[in-house]
């Protein structure tokens, strides 16, 4: 943490106008949840499902032999992708025929097969504060500080439902959860549950600095998780507490000898 400290103060320093006046850490509440969700891929559809299809949609098809006697394909084939149809609830019988259904007609209208559904999960660090998921950084601290963020009880009553439905539809598909190549798709049907795992603190570091040629007060806040600067929280920040530190810092002496503007 010492070093990451290090690190980022030569980093800030490099401006000679710069000047840090405090230096902090704290934590960042989030939460881990788990998002359990339905995917389906769609496939361009192949000449002989199309064949049989159409086959089934005009002819009376009893028997797997039967259409594959019509159509001239071992009937080993053809028993595959009659399994395949019937998962994906394309055809069915009825009265001792296969039969489409609507969602088969559609298909083959559209001439794009929808596989059968298939269930995943992931999970994902949602920050209340930034009203998002965080993406983890791959060198994330292992630390922790005690510490905790001041105004995480603005957000204390946070519950796993209030997470909007496109935010979490766009971390999953950030996260690979859909995928396109050049003949199949991978897309997201249904979000089946959204739970939250535990509770996690994400540790902070926030170095308050002081412009002396704009006589200016700013903060800038390294957020391990994100492996950056975080401008969520800096923008709190300094909308909430700019007016503060100019009073502590002039109280205090700790300002140059250049007497800053008391309307900033």
């Amino acid at each position: 943490m010492e070093d990451l400290k290090r690190n980022l103060t030569q980093e800030l320093l490099q401006d000679i106008n710069v000047k840090i006046m405090d230096t902090l850490s704290w934590s960042l509440p989030v939460h881990t949840v788990m998002a359990e969700y339905k995917t389906v891929m769609r496939t361009k559809m192949d000449i002989l499902m199309k064949m049989m299809l159409i086959t089934f949609k005009k002819e009376q098809i009893a028997s797997i032999e039967e259409i594959g006697a019509i159509l001239l394909v071992e009937p080993l084939f053809i028993e595959d992708l009659v399994s395949k149809m019937q998962s994906a609830h394309l055809i069915e019988k009825k009265k001792d025929f296969f039969m489409l259904t609507n969602e088969g007609i559609q298909q083959l209208e559209s001439g794009i097969f929808s596989h059968e559904p298939e269930k995943d999960s992931k999970k994902m660090v949602y920050s209340p504060c930034h009203e998002s998921f965080l993406k983890e950084n791959n060198n994330s601290a292992t630390y922790i500080e005690e510490k905790i963020y001041r105004y995480s009880k603005e957000f204390a009553d946070w519950n796993v439902v209030s997470i909007k439905e496109d935010v979490l539809l766009n971390a999953l598909r950030l996260r690979g959860a859909e995928a396109t190549e050049e003949n199949s798709q991978v897309v997201i049907t249904e979000i089946i549950t959204v739970s939250q795992i535990q509770r996690d603190l994400v540790p902070c570091i926030e170095l308050r600095l002081y412009n002396e040629v704009e006589d200016v007060f700013y903060v800038r806040v390294w957020n391990t998780m994100l492996g950056h600067w975080d401008e969520t929280v800096e923008a709190v920040l300094n909308e909430k507490e700019l007016k503060t530190w100019r009073e502590k810092y002039i109280k205090e002496n700790t300002l140059t000898n250049k007497t800053p503007s008391p309307k900033k």
